[in-house]
């Protein structure tokens, strides 16, 4: 006698289950340019490496008998594997099983991910399509009851961004609760075109708003991965939405008890790049190619930046001096010539968080004229969200060093770094700053002079001519108010030896944080 029938039904079942939602569903989910949920896992980890739990989790059919005719199993996938050798825990909506919407056993499921990455220490990654477990009114009929709203293991969901790297990808029309999922994230990217995500859809808006509109419209990547900054980045296609996932794991450890590890080391740490000496113009107007900075400064091809379609006056990445990870913000000066508005300060805020959370020291390339002022700004609420991005700068713990390329003004300039701790500053020659950019400040403080002479004009220049010499960065360096102004050229060199320092700062005594990232 052996236990051979029983594992002959065992196989039997998980062939049942692979089939998700049928054939006729599985060709419509490839006809609209998707993935079916077991694919991308193939293609986001390590060949052979998934290894699931829960595939024989759904719904059966059985005779009279009592054995089993059909099965459909649970839109939910969830399981272990390996991404570039290291375990992660992954999860996934099968939108071939009722568009992905909640069944009997998909928020066990959702809640056994979380709490396996959450207590196994390891990385999650959520494959989000559909409504990721919300509710529907086919469903409610099928119970023949309804219910008081509730998300069970949220708790879970909110704990893991304060202990684990979460990503999420958004891989079809995503509503509701999967809405929700997809941006308790610390990344989240969304496929241009086949990807939407929205509170609700088209036919509940229309219902409830009288807004006629269609997915894209409503939720498409234009919305939210370039203007709302629920997502945080864009892909091209789904190959490109989980190899953005892949890398962004790259540059975070395993969870907040490790240290960031150093790979890829295969830049000169000493290489001095020609260009920086004219990167920055003389014209304190003109604006520049930063990211041409960040290619010269970081290790080649080092540089993954993380919402660049939003908030684009600060430029948030990940990157790498000498193999060593690092978190990267940077001002943009062709856009707000750098200044922070309030979606730049939320976009500042969250990475500082992260960087907080998982023990990358910070690199913070500085050109800031100060918060963007006008109407707009002030109805978007610019003080309130940047005071929120200078409290994350000041309660980051993780060594931090700030390169002054050009401008540092104002209540937003003094945010590049937190003056109540060692303030590692390096600037370069064409550093300007001061409490106001001098050219607006002249109207205000020589307003009499200005208005009662003959010639304003020629007086303000005269002005002008004198404030000059005492904008002159030695002039601060004399006090000691800038502590190095250094050739351009040397700023690689000094940026290793900084990660080089840090590294074993962070490892000494990896641990989560009381609080996580504010989401």
């Amino acid at each position: 006698m052996t236990w051979e029938p029983e594992l002959e039904e065992l196989r039997r079942r998980e062939q049942l289950a692979r089939r998700m939602g049928g054939d006729e569903k599985i060709a419509r989910q490839r006809a609209a340019g998707r993935l079916t949920v077991r694919e991308r896992i193939e293609k986001l980890l390590d060949e052979g490496s998934f290894h699931e739990t829960g595939a024989l989790a759904g719904r059966g059919v059985y005779d009279e008998a009592g054995e089993l005719k059909d099965f459909t199993p649970t839109n939910f996938v969830v399981g272990s594997g390996r991404i570039a050798g290291r375990e992660v825990v992954v999860s996934g909506d099968d939108f071939t099983v009722r568009g992905g919407a909640a069944d009997a056993s998909i928020h066990a499921k959702q809640i056994y991910a979380e709490r396996m990455a959450g207590e196994q220490r390891l990385p999650l990654v959520r494959l989000v399509e559909g409504t990721g477990g919300g509710g529907s009114v086919r469903s409610l009929e099928q119970m023949g009851w309804t219910y008081v709203p509730m998300n069970p293991g949220w708790e879970l969901v909110v704990d893991n961004l304060r202990v684990v790297p979460v990503a999420s990808a958004v891989l079809g029309p995503v509503a509701g609760l999967g809405a929700a999922r997809a941006v308790m994230s610390h990344f989240s990217v969304m496929v241009t075109g086949s990807s939407q995500l929205f509170v609700a859809g088209p036919p509940v808006v229309a219902f409830g708003m009288g807004q006629t509109v269609d997915k894209e419209t409503l939720g498409g990547s234009k919305v939210h991965a370039r203007g709302s900054g629920a997502i945080d980045n864009e892909a091209a296609d789904e190959d490109d939405a989980l190899a953005q996932v892949r890398r962004f794991l790259s540059f975070l450890p395993s969870s907040a008890w490790d240290a960031p590890a150093r790979t890829g080391a295969a830049d000169d740490p000493e290489r001095r790049e020609e260009m920086l000496l004219s990167a920055v113009p003389r014209d304190r107007r003109t604006p520049y190619d930063m990211r041409a900075i960040l290619v010269a400064l970081f290790d080649r091809g080092s540089v993954f930046e993380i919402g660049r379609g939003w908030g684009r006056s600060i430029i948030c990445a990940l990157a790498r001096l000498d193999g060593y990870p690092v978190a990267l913000l940077a001002n943009d000066p062709k856009v707000y010539a750098g200044g922070l508005t309030a979606a730049a300060s939320e976009k500042m805020t969250r990475h500082c968080d992260l960087a907080e959370t998982f023990h990358l020291p910070v690199v913070n390339i500085v050109d800031e004229p100060g918060f963007v002022i006008g109407v707009e700004a002030e109805r978007a609420g610019t003080i309130r969200a940047g005071a929120r991005a200078m409290a994350a700068v000041y309660q980051a713990t993780v060594p931090w060093c700030s390169i002054i390329v050009r401008k540092v003004f104002g209540v937003a300039g003094a945010a590049h770094g937190d003056a109540s701790r060692l303030n590692l500053r390096y600037a370069w020659p064409s550093g300007d700053w001061g409490s106001l950019p001098l050219e607006g400040g002249i109207e205000a403080a020589y307003k009499a002079e200005l208005e009662a002479a003959d010639e304003p004009e020629a007086l303000r220049a005269e002005i002008l001519a004198r404030l000059d010499a005492v904008r002159s960065p030695f002039r601060t360096a004399e006090h000691f108010g800038i502590e190095e102004i250094i050739d351009p050229r040397d700023t690689r060199a000094l940026l290793v030896e900084f990660a080089r320092r840090a590294h074993p700062i962070v490892a000494r005594d990896p641990r989560p944080k009381d609080v996580g990232p504010r989401p």
